[in-house]
């Protein structure tokens, strides 16, 4: 899936290509919310859930892996380096 077929397609149609098609990578908390991570094709979505409804409120989508930094910076890679 393109890009911009993701940004046109209607919500209900984002969370089922999201759930279904996507694969969770990531996730992190932001007050009030928690963001997932998913990769569907070669895009980037990250959904961001309200903490008390457990509804997505938005859908963020992106292919420049510059967005992927604050899920980069948890990774611990110390094990790696010895």
């Amino acid at each position: 899936m393109k890009l911009s077929e993701f940004i046109a397609l209607p919500e209900d149609h984002k969370r089922s290509a999201v759930l279904t098609q996507g694969v969770v990578v990531a996730k992190r908390y932001q007050v009030g919310k928690t963001v997932f991570l998913y990769q569907l094709d070669d895009l980037y979505i990250e959904t961001y859930c309200c903490v008390k409804s457990k509804e997505i409120d938005e859908y963020r989508a992106f292919q420049d892996p510059k967005h992927l930094t604050p899920y980069l910076n948890a990774i611990n890679i110390d094990h790696l380096l010895n």
